[in-house]
């Protein structure tokens, strides 16, 4: 490992500390239009860094929306290209009144570093640039060939990545992708992420009347929306957990016995604890890691039909709405996936109501990369090192569209090389980053590049 690199990240820690709160000083809120001059001053501020630790022909790629930052060191003959993804905005505050701190004035206390974006994901990206400049400054090189691309639509869904990516395929070809926008499964306990699931979505409407009406005149005679949604919604799972729409199984991997260990021996989250739930109910036949980590998932996510306010209102409502979302597992399609529900619900809605179904527009494939590549070994190898326990392998219920979208345009294996902890606070009040991350993080991020530079 490079000892000049890893000197020089120690010797300038409370200088890389200091650039560190300078971003996340930054209300670079990507979803608030007020806001759009800090995003784009965000954006400046990564571009301006990369030209100070080095990088070539670095651009502020400007988008319909919010620019993207792009730069390239391209010097290491012989050594392969990563394409390094991150982002520089970041949610909401809101609501203010819950922080303990001030969302944009960083503040660390109790081993953790406190702003909006000090995890997700100022604070990841910011780990790699920092080693970036360590090696830029002490050996006057990277290990490998670096390119980088940095956006500030992340928090909205990239809206506009996907077009900059497919126009510009050969400025941004790599051999892989490394992203830190994920987490370990604990504080301190190494986490190789090796999967992510998919996601599809949609919004039905059951209408009935065309305006609320008095439930004791019109009771009997006209199907109640609200009744006629939960009828609908009941034929969607079946008691075993089971989604019993048609084909929605199809195509799906099984779990050999090897990954089956790998999820059951991770450690996992104390849901009644956690979340007061009062018990696990995963899918029959699986068991709640499992679940979460590898098979599908579909859920309600929202219902909302009649009278809300206080006391009664004995009315028949007009309408009825349902929001559902899928975590796909790999061989799953999202296309027909959704289209499976939606032909499911028009075969189940009852007599005397209309359905309209609205797919919602963001969806993408699960990734999955085999636990054993290279890749993710050398990077198991150096969490090991830095953190002095074995790396665990697991996989997310979660999406990171922007994985999907590489895989897609590139074909190329994407690292997830995630710092944060359960603890973070993602997209709430008092989100933190823990020093130890920071400083350890960096170091396994020292030792990989110099692993895959062999």
């Amino acid at each position: 490992m490079s000892k000049q690199a890893l000197e020089y990240l120690q010797q300038n820690r409370e200088n890389l500390l200091n650039k560190l709160n300078e971003f996340l000083a930054i209300p670079s809120v990507s979803t608030d239009s007020r806001h759009k001059d800090d995003v784009v001053q965000a954006g400046n501020f990564v571009a301006d860094y990369l030209k100070e630790i080095g990088f070539q022909s670095v651009e502020l790629q400007e988008t319909p929306g919010h620019p993207l930052v792009y730069g390239e060191w391209l010097e290491a003959e012989g050594a392969p290209t990563v394409l390094l993804y991150g982002h520089y905005d970041v949610q909401p505050a809101d609501p203010l009144e819950l922080w303990d701190s001030e969302p944009f004035k960083p503040e660390i206390r109790n081993g953790r570093i406190y702003a909006r974006g000090a995890s997700d994901d100022k604070g990841q990206t910011f780990m790699h640039l920092a080693v970036f400049e360590a090696f830029m400054k002490t050996e006057g090189r990277l290990p490998i060939n670096v390119k980088v691309c940095i956006e500030g639509e992340e928090e909205i869904g990239s809206k506009h990545l996907y077009q900059v990516l497919e126009d510009k395929l050969d400025q941004y070809k790599a051999d892989f992708a490394m992203i830190s926008d994920s987490g370990m499964v604990e504080a301190g306990q190494p986490t190789i992420l090796y999967g992510l699931k998919g996601f599809t979505g949609l919004e039905f409407t059951v209408t009935g009347p065309n305006r609320d009406v008095h439930s004791g005149i019109y009771g009997g005679a006209v199907k109640n929306p609200a009744m006629a949604m939960a009828h609908m919604i009941a034929s969607l799972k079946n008691e075993d957990e089971q989604v019993t729409v048609p084909g929605f199984y199809d195509g799906i991997e099984e779990l050999d016995a090897e990954e089956r260990r790998l999820m059951n021996e991770s450690p996992g989250e104390n849901y009644s604890e956690s979340i007061g739930i009062m018990e696990e109910t995963p899918e029959k036949g699986y068991t709640a890691k499992e679940h979460t980590m590898a098979r599908p998932t579909l859920e309600i996510n929202g219902m909302y039909s009649g009278y809300q306010g206080e006391g009664a209102k004995t009315i028949i409502p007009s309408t009825a709405t349902a929001k559902i979302s899928c975590r796909l597992a790999p061989g799953q399609e999202p296309d027909v996936v959704q289209k499976l529900i939606v032909d499911h619900l028009h075969h189940v809605v009852p007599k005397g109501v209309k359905l309209d179904v609205t797919p919602l527009p963001l969806s993408g494939k699960a990734y999955k990369i085999d636990p054993n590549h290279e890749l993710l070994q050398k990077a198991a190898q150096s969490y090991s090192d830095a953190f002095e326990k074995e790396a665990v392998f697991v996989r997310l219920g979660g999406s990171i569209p922007v994985v999907e979208m590489i895989d897609r345009l590139f074909g190329i294996p994407v690292v997830l090389l995630g710092f944060g902890t359960p603890e973070d606070n993602l997209h709430s009040p008092n989100e933190s980053f823990p020093l130890e991350s920071f400083d350890k993080g960096m170091e396994v991020l020292v030792n990989y590049l110099e692993k895959l530079a062999e």
